[in-house]
């Protein structure tokens, strides 16, 4: 079901649950902590997400859960790590985010009319955190 006419379709919480066997419970906790971003459907206000949005919860799920990351830690992460790190992106040698590693994603993206990959960037996890206090990662201040 698209919500805005497009042929993308989208997918209630309980179908993403069962996609990325997590709880519904921890998909809120993502979104709760700045994670994620589903959309709203405007009469229900039920959340929708997206392939892209399933995609970050996989990896978000991989971060914590396999790699030890706590919330608050993956929050600093997004807002001080290339977004080609954090995705694991398979095609960050033709990202134009892989060749200024320090502008963020969504600048550049936005700079090179929307590259092919994440193309809503105010619903990604790095521009949600685009705020997070930014210092070196491994800084000993």
């Amino acid at each position: 079901m698209a919500l805005d006419g497009k042929t993308d379709a989208t997918y209630l919480i309980n179908e993403v649950s069962q996609r990325v066997v997590l709880s519904q419970k921890r998909i809120r906790e993502y979104e709760k902590g700045g994670l994620i971003r589903p959309v709203r459907e405007a009469k229900t206000n039920n959340r929708r997400y997206t392939e892209a949005d399933i995609r970050q919860i996989q990896r978000i799920k991989t971060l914590i859960h396999k790699h030890g990351f706590t919330v608050s830690c993956l929050r600093y992460f997004l807002s001080s790590a290339p977004c080609w790190i954090i995705f694991d992106c398979k095609e960050k040698e033709t990202c134009p985010c892989y060749s200024t590693p320090h502008t963020p994603c969504y600048e550049v993206i936005k700079k090179a009319d929307a590259y092919g990959g994440l193309k809503d960037c105010n619903r990604c996890p790095i521009y949600l955190n685009r705020n997070q206090r930014k210092m070196a990662l491994l800084d000993k201040k």
